[in-house]
């Protein structure tokens, strides 16, 4: 048999700059005139979005915990988001009706999420992702590839 992987893997997202990602565009004056051209930034529109409320991407970075089994049947990705913009927000407490994650393949949707409060007040949300087969976790691993990408986050092993 070969080597067996480790059935639980832990995953941070860190904040590795604090510019969003930008496609570069040509800007010059013509042919002739190569010395004019320049390299403008603009910034890109983001494809990938974390939301608690539709419609409503959730700015925060998350802390993403990942545990799969060895088998590679199931897995879990738990997010926990410290002081989460709809905290910060006039929203209803009752406007938060799951976490969706957004790409180019669609949504992702989980409704276990908890608020967790310190001294009676809202300190952070979790939430957990339940993947219930490879296929499952792929399409979460290529959300979070993109993710990743375009807001300039790494990820580390624990």
């Amino acid at each position: 048999m070969g080597h067996s992987m480790p059935s639980s893997t832990a995953l941070r997202c860190i904040n590795a700059q604090s510019l969003r990602p930008f496609k570069l565009a040509r800007h010059g004056m013509g042919r002739s005139s190569a010395a004019c051209r320049t390299l403008r930034m603009i910034p890109a529109a983001a494809a990938t979005s974390l939301e608690f409320v539709k419609g409503k991407p959730e700015p925060s970075v998350p802390e993403v915990k990942l545990t799969r089994s060895r088998d590679g049947s199931s897995g879990v990705a738990t997010f926990r988001f410290p002081s989460p913009s709809v905290f910060q927000e006039e929203a209803d407490m009752s406007d938060i009706t799951g976490l969706y994650m957004n790409d180019e393949e669609g949504t992702l949707t989980t409704v276990e999420v908890t608020a967790k409060f310190v001294n009676g007040k809202p300190d952070a949300i979790e939430a957990k992702y339940v993947m219930r087969s490879a296929i499952e976790w792929d399409r979460f691993m290529r959300f979070m590839e993109r993710y990743a990408e375009e807001q300039g986050l790494g990820f580390t092993k624990g």
